[in-house]
């Protein structure tokens, strides 16, 4: 079916990795490969499977103290690139940008962070700007690419390519997508409401 995708690359960036390791695991035996950034990437290859680094990518490495790992054109031009779409083609091929067409994200925690009773100042680090921009990036391009948003969804997509293998339909792709613009209207809404009771 044309609509139907398989999954040759993965970017994954999570701040949870607990539950992790079975997707990983499936994803790997599938003969997905895995581009990932620090704390992640260390997690992947501890359980023995190969992991690109995004700074072989992009030529930059993690700056601002972390706040700038992913934000870059040959990241999110890999997973917005449209892959029916000519001059997208030719720009990627131009450009060297690899396609992305799995992005798996776990947020900050920042509700957790204000509930510990932090600091502003750390509460104002867990405001998550990579994450929360490759959920919408994957989500906008449901069309050639899979968002798992939240820790919450490792099980739904594991429980696809048990079924599928490392394929998923337009409807699987939007349905992630759904609960990808849930998890960032909800995120966005906390943030929101601390600054308004903070102000």
């Amino acid at each position: 079916m044309a609509e139907t995708k398989k999954i040759k690359t993965a970017l994954v960036s999570v701040f949870h990795k607990d539950g992790l390791d079975q997707l990983l695991a499936k994803l790997n035996a599938e003969g997905v490969k895995f581009l990932s950034t620090g704390g992640t990437q260390t997690f992947i290859e501890s359980l023995g499977y190969e992991c690109r680094k995004v700074e072989d990518v992009t030529t930059y490495p993690s700056i601002l103290g972390g706040r700038v790992k992913t934000l870059h054109p040959k990241i999110f031009g890999g997973i917005l690139g449209r892959r029916d779409n000519e001059g997208d083609r030719k720009q990627m091929e131009q450009y060297e940008i690899p396609e992305i067409d799995l992005v798996i994200v776990d947020l900050y925690p920042f509700e957790q962070t204000v509930a510990s009773g932090a600091s502003h100042a750390d509460i104002i680090e867990k405001i998550d700007i990579g994450g929360i921009s490759l959920i919408r990036a994957g989500a906008k391009n449901f069309k050639d690419v899979v968002i798992i948003p939240s820790k919450a969804e490792y099980q739904v997509l594991l429980d696809i390519i048990n079924e599928q293998g490392a394929e998923t339909t337009i409807e699987q792709r939007r349905m992630f997508a759904t609960r990808a613009f849930g998890v960032s209207s909800h995120y966005d809404t906390a943030i929101n409401g601390w600054f308004e009771a903070t102000k």
